[in-house]
């Protein structure tokens, strides 16, 4: 599994119904709530034989009221 993390921006007044269904798909380790230009978020662990584009499109952005996400893949250092 490779971790992965993404910032999720939602519609104003969106955030928690956003968050409960991010909960809700169980694809998240960890949720957080930010400040900034994004309102959450997630870290993710992608399975070494899934395609992460594939992965995350089909389990978390068809959310409603994500207007924006943002990918930050991990690699390892040591």
């Amino acid at each position: 599994m490779r971790p992965v993390f993404v910032q999720f921006r939602c519609t104003p007044g969106k955030t928690y119904e956003v968050a409960d269904a991010i909960y809700d798909r169980e694809v998240v380790s960890e949720l957080y709530s930010t400040s900034g230009e994004y309102d959450l978020l997630a870290k993710v662990y992608v399975p070494e034989d899934q395609d992460v584009g594939h992965y995350l499109s089909e389990r978390l952005f068809d959310i409603p009221d994500i207007s924006r996400t943002l990918t930050t893949m991990t690699f390892r250092a040591f």
